[in-house]
């Protein structure tokens, strides 16, 4: 009843990443530009969001691409696939502890000025490796 393709499956894992990213990148933007309020006129905001790039890339080639890889060759062979197999149950536990971690953290950093960029390079750099790694998804 709920069996989907493989491909179906795999679409729905890309679409949680990538949309993971998008929604990361806007939070941190959002950090970035109160940040930018509080103390206008300073290239930290600049030099946060460049960073956070950077090692954006890095762990987008460092870690998440296998990530990317080894999930997609899971999905492959499970034998009667259902849309919430598209990752393990463990990610979902993961995803939401770590979704309670971004509130929890964009809440205490308001109007800190160090913390908001702290948060918003982590938020940043998160985004851009879920974003850049999603090349993984689109190459199957």
């Amino acid at each position: 009843m709920f069996n989907r393709s493989t491909t179906r499956v795999k679409l729905s894992a890309a679409a949680i990443w990538v949309g993971g990213g998008f929604v990361l990148l806007w939070k941190a933007w959002e950090l970035l530009w109160q940040a930018m309020t509080i103390r206008s006129g300073d290239v930290l905001p600049w030099a946060a969001f460049m960073l956070g790039i950077v090692v954006g890339i890095f762990k987008a080639r460092l870690l998440f691409a296998h990530v990317c890889k080894k999930n997609l060759q899971r999905i492959e062979f499970l034998s009667k696939p259902k849309m919430w197999h598209c990752y393990r149950p463990r990610f979902f536990v993961f995803l939401v502890l770590m979704i309670v971690a971004g509130i929890l953290l964009s809440a205490w950093s308001q109007d800190r000025y160090a913390m908001l960029i702290c948060v918003a390079i982590l938020d940043l750099s998160v985004g851009v490796a879920l974003l850049a790694s999603s090349y993984v998804f689109w190459k199957h």
